[in-house]
């Protein structure tokens, strides 16, 4: 056991050591890393006096970085690995306070309590936490985290990116993270396979790439997801959409219209698609199907489904075609698919053709026309051999609407198109708008003014809504709403 430096506990304002849980440290023949910045002489201007940069400083962010490059590696070698899988939380964090102050003491390093306690939670979020992600993702207002590489890591607030002061002390550190977040599913990334797809244990989306690939370091993407689930009322509020567009995409799911919601990436299309998933009626049975799983159903009555990736000899993998197919023996009322973005689009419009109405499913597209395009093209990836004319069947048979997504300018995200596909003319799909959102400007402050405006037109689609026992009302297709 290593004996208490000398002076511990005097007028450096480090606080006095608590008496050691038996069994907890390893040996303390393991020897210490070279202490940072040197010997008894302290890190300008940290100083126990008045007049020491607050938490948030340069100079403090500095220090707490430059000292965590070895007081981690100590205290790796000090704390025995049990005690990280251990449930007792408070014990850990003794035993790490205990072990910083000794270090504190013997490099002769004074701090103040503030960023004393901010350095004990930093390292506590490296050793069993998601290390600097950590307080981002407690953060709520932040709905994005973007990391390039070890040093710079960016975050999206209110629609807009900045770059934030927190950083990983290294790479080694960031490929910890990476572990941590990708273990407990087990997938992994390596340098044969340096790309992957995951989720956190509160649903949030993750994608992570590692060298060769990422060329400045690893590159984590997390798109966070409200705890607060997003209603078709709470996306009225954030004026998302107009009342007479949420009538009526209320009938459609209920009256079971296959839907597909297209859009850019970050347009809210996942957060659409979880709204409207609220009125599918509770005694049917939805099957899902997602890379990573991250739709938050309601019902009752939910299959989860997702892919699995090869295992490190290339075999076993189960794409999402695989889980469609599968789905479709699971005796389904609705399928929801998280995204297509292959050769699942032949088997969800053949699901859609064959009975499994008030299906869903999302795109990457920027108009309703390009989304048909893009099915289109998904449909051709699939390895079958049709005609061009025959996948146009194909989609104006199974689709019966497109809601467009889009993130404008000042980052707000907005229903800016509900189209109908109404069949076709010769060789031609013919679709029609039913809502539309028309920017009409900006405001002072750089926000978009606009209008939601129904067309007018009623939808081919009505009867099939009657017959399902949903009778919307006519002037629901002519509002207009200003915002």
């Amino acid at each position: 056991m290593r004996p208490i430096p000398p002076g511990y506990g005097s007028s450096s304002g480090v606080r006095p050591a608590t008496p050691r849980p038996p069994g907890l440290l390893r040996p303390a023949s393991v020897p210490t890393p070279a202490p940072v910045p040197g010997p008894g002489r302290p890190v300008a201007p940290l100083t126990p006096v008045h007049g020491q940069p607050s938490t948030g400083s340069n100079a403090a962010a500095d220090f707490l970085l430059q000292f965590k490059r070895t007081l981690l590696p100590y205290l790796i070698q000090r704390i025995n690995p049990q005690l990280l899988n251990n449930e007792n939380q408070e014990l850990l964090k003794q035993t790490i306070e205990q072990l910083i102050d000794e270090k504190l003491n013997a490099d002769k390093i004074p701090i103040g309590k503030a960023l004393r306690d901010k350095l004990i939670n930093d390292v506590i979020n490296e050793m069993v936490g998601f290390g600097p992600l950590e307080e981002l993702l407690q953060d709520d207002r932040i709905t994005e985290i973007m990391v390039n590489g070890a040093q710079k890591i960016y975050i999206e607030q209110a629609g807009k990116v900045t770059l934030s002061n927190v950083k990983f002390v290294d790479e080694a550190s960031a490929r910890r993270v990476i572990d941590k977040i990708l273990s407990p599913l087990g997938r992994r990334v390596d340098e044969s396979s340096p790309i992957c797809d995951a989720r956190l244990p509160d649903g949030s989306r993750v994608n992570v790439v590692i060298p060769p690939c990422a060329l400045d370091g690893s590159t984590i993407t997390i798109r966070k997801f409200s705890k607060n689930k997003l209603t078709i009322e709470r996306l009225m509020e954030f004026k998302a959409l107009s009342r007479g567009m949420s009538l009526f995409l209320q009938c459609a799911v209920r009256g079971a219209l296959n839907i597909v919601i297209s859009g850019g990436t970050g347009s809210g299309k996942t957060t659409m698609l979880n709204a409207l998933s609220n009125f599918i009626p509770n005694d049917d049975r939805i099957i899902t199907v997602e890379d990573a799983a991250e739709l938050q159903l309601m019902q009752d009555h939910v299959v989860r489904l997702e892919s699995k990736p090869p295992n490190i000899e290339g075999k076993g993998a189960i794409t999402i075609r695989d889980l469609v197919k599968a789905c479709l023996r699971m005796r389904p009322d609705r399928i929801v698919i998280g995204e297509c973005r292959g050769g699942e689009a032949l088997d969800m419009l053949q699901a859609m053709n064959t009975g499994h109405d008030g299906s869903l499913t999302t795109t990457h597209a920027n108009s309703p026309r390009e989304a048909l395009a893009r099915i289109s093209t998904l449909v051709m990836m699939a390895g079958v051999e049709l005609p061009e004319k025959a996948i146009k069947e194909q989609i104006a048979g199974a689709v019966h609407l497109f809601v467009q997504c889009s993130r404008l300018q000042d980052g707000s995200r907005r229903i800016t198109h509900i189209t109908e596909v109404q069949g076709m003319e010769g060789t031609t799909i013919t679709m029609q708008d039913l809502f539309v959102f028309e920017q009409t400007g900006l405001t002072p402050e750089g926000k978009v003014k606009g209008v939601f405006r129904g067309r007018g037109i009623i939808p081919k689609c009505i009867e099939h809504l009657r017959a399902h026992g949903e009778n919307i009302p006519i002037e629901v297709f002519q509002t207009t709403m200003e915002v």
